[in-house]
């Protein structure tokens, strides 16, 4: 290649337009949907009257912040008071279910926030609880959330986002809370050009012994709205 083509490719190169890498929390979450957001300074959960239950949530985690500490005294569930009486989620719906039916960290996981006091008391709200089968929130789900905090301490920090699929409106436990089908979890940090999904079955049964984090992951765009 001579001199004039060479430099007639630098010339092309840099006047293409740059392509950048950006994910957004508009592209999974449909906020239309949450029949109300709820608030908790340090992260939101869109929840459904209709589920009784979060439709999905999203956080910022930082590197500051997470595995800085170790509070291991957990604060006590509590009853999510901004949520009208009828569609509230109670922390005795759930009594007699644990042996199938855990009280599942959705949004945000106590590690995610053991700090600070204030900021692991705001994990236990009910409204930041679904119905996960016992073998997911003990045994699968807990690697993605791990996942999510190492991202935050390698990254400097990660977009968390969950999600829930409700398909069978007649599996139910106590006062009408709807068990979700599927739970998934986003990350991503547009800085970083990062951005990765996974799925999870939200079923009784399922062979924990042999799963892998990497069994889970999808492609994202299966997500996008």
């Amino acid at each position: 290649m001579n001199f004039y083509k060479k430099l007639l490719l630098v010339i092309l190169v840099s006047l293409a337009p740059t392509v950048l890498f950006s994910a957004s929390l508009d592209e999974y979450i449909d906020k239309a949907k949450c029949d109300q957001i709820i608030d908790k300074q340090l992260y939101q959960i869109c929840y459904s009257y209709k589920y009784k239950s979060a439709l999905s949530g999203w956080v910022k985690l930082d590197d500051n912040l997470v595995e800085k500490s170790n509070i291991k005294k957990r604060p006590r569930f509590y009853n999510e008071k901004t949520i009208p009486m009828r569609y509230r989620t109670k922390y005795k719906d759930y009594t007699g279910y644990g042996k199938n039916w855990n009280r599942g960290h959705f949004v945000v996981a106590d590690a995610d926030f053991d700090y600070d006091k204030k900021a692991l008391n705001k994990a236990y709200t009910m409204a930041n609880i679904i119905p996960q089968s016992a073998s997911v929130n003990q045994k699968t789900w807990i690697k993605v959330e791990r996942y999510g905090r190492a991202l935050a301490q390698k990254l400097g920090h990660i977009n968390s986002i969950s999600i829930a699929k409700y398909d069978d409106l007649s599996n139910k436990i106590g006062n009408g809370i709807v068990i979700p089908t599927k739970i998934y979890r986003i990350y991503y940090n547009n800085e970083a050009k990062f951005e990765k999904c996974f799925e999870y079955e939200n079923k009784l049964e399922i062979n924990y012994k042999s799963d892998k984090l990497r069994d889970h992951e999808i492609d994202c765009s299966q997500l996008k709205l």
